[in-house]
C-alpha cells in the first residue's frame, strides 16, 4: 500500500493526521493512474452530506451530490474528494455556482472524458434547487451525450433520495 501510494503522489490516503479545509480548497484533490485505459466505463460519487452556506444570508444549504465521470488517464482520489467537498462547509456561493465550479476543478484536475455533476439541494424556504452541469472532453466523441444528459436528468427527479 505504501508503495502505491509513494508512486502515485497521494498524500491523504491512509493519513491519519488529516486536516480538514475550512473553506473552498480545490488543492486538496489528489489524483491516481486509471490503470483500464482499454476500456470507458463510468465511476459514481454519492454524496448525500454535502453542505455549503448562502453566499448571502450564510445560512447552510444541504445538498446530495452526484458525481459521474467517465475517466482518461487520471481519477480522482476519493478521500482528497471527501475533503475537498467539505471544504464547502464554510464557503458561501449560490447552489448553481457551486456545481459549476466542481464541474471545472474536476474537470481540470483529472481531464476526464466525460464528467457530470447533479446537485439536489434540500427545500429551504419551500424551494429545492437541482442544478446540473457537465463537461466532454472534445478529443472522446462525448459532446452528444452532454447534450442529451443535460435533459434527460430532469426525467428522474420525482424518484430520488427524497430531495424535495
Amino acid at each position: 500500500m505504501s508503495d502505491v501510494r509513494e508512486s502515485e503522489g497521494l498524500t491523504l490516503l491512509g493519513n491519519q493526521g488529516t486536516s480538514y479545509p475550512t473553506d473552498y480548497d480545490p488543492g486538496v484533490l489528489e489524483t491516481f493512474q486509471n490503470n483500464h485505459l482499454d476500456r470507458d466505463y463510468m465511476v459514481t460519487f454519492r454524496c448525500p452530506e454535502f453542505t455549503t452556506l448562502c453566499p448571502i444570508t450564510g445560512q447552510p444549504d444541504f445538498a446530495t451530490l452526484y458525481i459521474n465521470y467517465i475517466p482518461h488517464i487520471r481519477m480522482v482520489e476519493s478521500k482528497s474528494l471527501k475533503l475537498y467537498l467539505f471544504s464547502f462547509r464554510n464557503h458561501g456561493d449560490f447552489h448553481e455556482d457551486v456545481t459549476n465550479v466542481i464541474v471545472n476543478d474536476l474537470a481540470k484536475l483529472m481531464e476526464p472524458k466525460y464528467l457530470e455533476v447533479r446537485g439536489l439541494f434540500y427545500p429551504r424556504g419551500g424551494i429545492s434547487i437541482y442544478p446540473f452541469a457537465n463537461w466532454a472532453h472534445p478529443d472522446f466523441g462525448y459532446a452528444e451525450l452532454a447534450r442529451t444528459r443535460m435533459f434527460e436528468q430532469l426525467s428522474d427527479l420525482d424518484h430520488g433520495d427524497g430531495a424535495r
